[in-house]
Parts: C-alpha cells; sequence; structure tokens
C-alpha cells in the first residue's frame, strides 16, 4: 500500500534513533542509496517537504534546487560542508543542533589534553601488556595550571574555558575580533597565543576561512613543549603540518577528535604514543545523542507549522 506520509529527502545515513523518530511522521528517502543523482533531483524537485542531513554530510547547491522552497534540517552543530548560499537563493531554511552538545565537547576536549598530556592510553597499554613488573612506566606531563590559548571562543570554546578554571589554567583566546564580555585575555594573533601556550586548542568553525589555519609557523610558535587539541574540524589543521611536526618533535604531542579526511586517519599520525586519536566522538553520548536528535525534530516541526526553524545556523 501506498504511503500517505509526507516525503523527507535524507541526504546521508542517519543516527538509529533519529531514523526511528522520523518514521513516525514521515515517509523518508535515502539520497545516498540513488544511482542517478542528478536525474532523481531533477525528476522529484516539489516533492519533499524537508531534508535532512548531518554535519559530516552537508548539502549541496544540486540537492537544494530539489528542496526549494522548504527546508533542510542538520543533526550536528558544524554546517561548514553546508551551501548556505544555494539555501538562501533556493529559499531553503537552515536548522543545527547548537547548544545541546556543548558540554560533551568540552568534557572530550580535557579528556584528550589529559590522554596525551598525561599519556593515559600508552600507560593502559603498558599495564595490559604485562610490562608493569619488569619495571615503572615512567614520567608524563601536568596539566593544572598550564597555560591554555583556545582558537575560537563560542559557545564551545567557553566551556572548555570555564572547565580550565577548575584546572587553575590561565586562558587566552584567538579570535577575529574580541569576544563581548569574556572574562579572558584576547590576543589578536594567532602564533603569539600559540607561543604563549602550553596547550592550544582549536574549537572555531570550519570551512574555507579557517582552512589550514593552524600552519607549520602556528606548530613552531606551540613548540617542542606545546601540545595541539582539536574538538573543531579537521580541516583546520594543516595535517601534513602536524604530522612533520610530530615526527620532527617540533611539538609534544596532539590530541584529535576530528581528521581532515574522516575516517581515514594519515600513516604517520597512527601508533604514535605523543598522538591521541579519537573517532569523532565528541558528541556521542546517550544524553547528547538525544537531545540532538531531539531537536531535529522541533526545528522540522516548527519550520512545517510555522514557516521558521528554531536554531538557524550561528
Amino acid at each position: 500500500m501506498m504511503s500517505t506520509l509526507p516525503k523527507i529527502l535524507i541526504i546521508g545515513p542517519i543516527p538509529p534513533g533519529l531514523e526511528k523518530s522520523l518514521s513516525l511522521q514521515f515517509e523518508w528517502v535515502p539520497l545516498w542509496q540513488v544511482q542517478d543523482r542528478a536525474s532523481f533531483l531533477q525528476s522529484h524537485q516539489g516533492q519533499f517537504v524537508a531534508g535532512v542531513t548531518m554535519s559530516r554530510h552537508g548539502c549541496q547547491a544540486d540537492v537544494f534546487a530539489c528542496l526549494k522552497n522548504t527546508v533542510l534540517v542538520c543533526f550536528g552543530v558544524g554546517f561548514d560542508g553546508i551551501d548556505l548560499q544555494a539555501a538562501k537563493l533556493n529559499h531553503v531554511a537552515v536548522s543545527t543542533t547548537p547548544d545541546v552538545l556543548t558540554d560533551c565537547v568540552a568534557d572530550i576536549a580535557f579528556a584528550l589534553m589529559l590522554g596525551v598530556a598525561r599519556q593515559v592510553v600508552p600507560a593502559a597499554q603498558f599495564v595490559q601488556a604485562g610490562h608493569w613488573t619488569q619495571g615503572g612506566f615512567g614520567l608524563s606531563t601536568r596539566v593544572s595550571g598550564k597555560r591554555l590559548g583556545i582558537v575560537g571562543l563560542g559557545r564551545i570554546g567557553l566551556a572548555i574555558a570555564r572547565r580550565a578554571q577548575g584546572f587553575d589554567m590561565p586562558v587566552s583566546y584567538y579570535a577575529r575580533r574580541p569576544v563581548e564580555g569574556a572574562a579572558y585575555k584576547f590576543q589578536p594573533d594567532l602564533r603569539t597565543l600559540a607561543q604563549d601556550s602550553d596547550f592550544l586548542m582549536i574549537a572555531c568553525k570550519g570551512g574555507p576561512d579557517t582552512r589550514h589555519l593552524i600552519s607549520a609557523d602556528v606548530l613552531k610558535a606551540l613548540g617542542p613543549k606545546g601540545y595541539l587539541i582539536n574538538i573543531s574540524r579537521g580541516t583546520v589543521i594543516d595535517e601534513d603540518a602536524l604530522a612533520h611536526a610530530i615526527e620532527h618533535h617540533d611539538i609534544a604531542g596532539a590530541g584529535l577528535d576530528v581528521l581532515t579526511h574522516e575516517p581515514h586517519v594519515p600513516a604517520a599520525l597512527r601508533n604514535n604514543p605523543r598522538v591521541l586519536i579519537l573517532p569523532h566522538v565528541a558528541a556521542s553520548t546517550h544524553e547528547t545523542r538525544a537531545a540532538m536528535e531531539q531537536l531535529v525534530i522541533d526545528n522540522l516541526n516548527a519550520f512545517l507549522h510555522t514557516g521558521k526553524v528554531l536554531t538557524p545556523p550561528a
């Protein structure tokens, strides 16, 4: 029997919980399984009430042409892969899921700092391999009291800065302009921030404006005792420069939750005890995942009832 539910277009695979929730209200069509994408999008214009994507999938101009005068709801806070200009031209509203993932991402930022500086994973592996009976593990680097430089002081950057206060860490930040009301030192020069930091935390937006913002020069300024932590987007870091810096001990280490070409990890960064890489899990907790899924549904229903989304990109 043919479905009478309104149709939505799903750009790429989505979490099972969100898939289940959407299925209660909509018939959904998986674009990533379509063989002839161009013909499909052209022939299905006007047939969808909405589109759904994730930050990792993004959304390009051809999809927005198909979704004209509707809405694209994004599961995730990042929108650097979404062609906002095409959305505007096709009168497609866009929403993301900010705030609900802030705390969990900030938590992982500190997990990465502690993990890489205190050598948590190598130390655990040392025990599991049975080496402890042959002698001690060795020394690591203290985190509390060290200088923290944050690149980007948005919601997540501010949450990281608040946590740093509990570790007695002096905090400075780099941004395009000073953040109004921020109680932390603004540093307008990124290299100077890196030079004055023991930990350089990347918490800025992705996209063309920040691509390779963390360059070889910035890593050189961070220096052989400095650690680089990234919980934003992989493209912000020049990964070739990072691999060179790690190999030549130009920096002390790196903690990364994101990479440029996920899930592919550069060979030079794998299996290195001074590099801690997580599989993009900063927001992957039961609590945050449920809140993000609900916000997607809320944004979708808000648009269908009022013509406006609750949380547009910001």
